[in-house]
């Protein structure tokens, strides 16, 4: 029997994004019982149970340290795993027969200027490394496994495109099921949305600046809520975002949990996603899942996420993201059928899919 290591230190330190992949495809791994003997690598400092049926093993090294690939394969070599899977991009120098990373974006590399010198040092300089030592990849979207041909010349053959799923719990919600929720978060009945991590990368300021132009042809529009955790260069976004002098009509939700999220998109008018660079777009997929219309980037990977549904934007074009955006506030017939679409487009995105692609990922290497 194949003996499998999967790299889940990161579930103790992150939530949602690589975390929630992490978690997803476990979960989908007990769904379809493989018969590999895998095992969860998780942080010596976690107390969380990932799984009831896959064993676990607590490690010293943490992710993202500076000597991670080093130490990490030093501790990892006396397991003799037969593969092991890096879902965070970076793999370690050897610590299994075979290797499989997955690679989500390369946001780092398109727009260096927006993370920290930290980041830069630790994604940009071991990815062309850890992408030419991986016997396969997998990634995201067709947008991130052009990316890793065009800039890193990986080989197309070496690489496998599995897009993510939606969690069940994104549903319509009725307003009497989502209105808690709203009056908990101190919201209105009508808002247009935004859900990420806060930083420079998702043009929070490029939203902002649309809205505040949407104010001249719509004075009385709902406001705008922006909900998510603080990310790279959080302060300096912070201070730019009081800079465009809508304060009073936008709307900063730090605390919401995961569980408010499906009344959160329920209650929206739209979910506005104008990234300059997403390598999935997990945000548009759970909005599409609660029947919420999506208005995102013509960049990356989105336009692939959302298919005909919603409206695509120019990420860089004020006027672009304020027309889209005044659409989808006052066409209330297109806002409807939109809605339909997307319920049909988001109920083919499913983790239990994403989780046997791994698999048979792994079948494949192994053999």
């Amino acid at each position: 029997m194949a003996r499998i290591g999967l790299d889940a230190r990161l579930t103790h330190y992150r939530v949602g994004g690589i975390s929630r992949y992490i978690t997803a495809i476990i979960s989908g791994f007990e769904d379809l019982q493989p018969a590999q003997e895998i095992t969860l690598l998780q942080s010596r400092k976690s107390r969380r149970m990932l799984s009831a049926r896959f064993p676990s093993a607590r490690l010293w090294t943490p992710p993202h340290h500076r000597l991670e690939r080093a130490a990490l394969s030093l501790e990892l070599w006396g397991r003799r795993f037969d593969l092991l899977h890096s879902p965070d991009f970076i793999a370690p120098y050897r610590a299994a027969r075979r290797h499989i990373i997955t690679v989500h974006d390369l946001s780092f590399i398109h727009y260096p200027e927006y993370i920290t010198a930290e980041s830069r040092r630790y994604y940009n300089g071991q990815i062309a490394a850890s992408v030419d030592r991986a016997d396969h990849i997998l990634v995201d979207s067709q947008a991130t496994r052009r990316d890793l041909i065009d800039i890193l010349k990986a080989p197309a053959s070496g690489i496998t495109v599995h897009t993510l799923g939606v969690d069940a719990m994104f549903r319509p919600l009725p307003p009497e099921e989502r209105a808690p929720v709203i009056s908990a978060l101190g919201l209105p009945a009508e808002y247009a949305l935004f859900v990420g991590t806060l930083e420079p990368r998702k043009n929070l300021i490029g939203l902002a600046k649309a809205y505040r132009s949407l104010l001249l042809d719509l004075p009385d529009a709902p406001p705008l809520v922006i909900a998510g955790r603080p990310g790279w260069h959080f302060e300096q976004l912070m201070a730019d975002l009081n800079d465009v002098g809508i304060n009073e009509r936008l709307l900063l939700k730090l605390d919401v949990s995961d569980e408010q999220l499906p009344a959160l998109y329920s209650g929206a008018l739209a979910l506005l996603a104008p990234s300059f660079y997403e390598g999935f777009g997990l945000t548009a997929l759970e909005a599409m899942a609660c029947g919420t219309v999506p208005i995102v980037s013509d960049a990356a990977s989105l336009p692939e996420i959302v298919g005909d549904v919603g409206l695509l934007i120019d990420p860089h074009d004020i006027d672009s993201i304020g027309g889209a955006l005044l659409k989808a506030l006052t066409d209330s017939d297109w806002r409807a059928a939109q809605s339909a679409a997307a319920l049909q487009r988001a109920a083919g995105f499913r983790w239990i899919d994403t989780a046997r692609c791994v698999l048979d990922c792994y079948n494949a290497v192994l053999n």
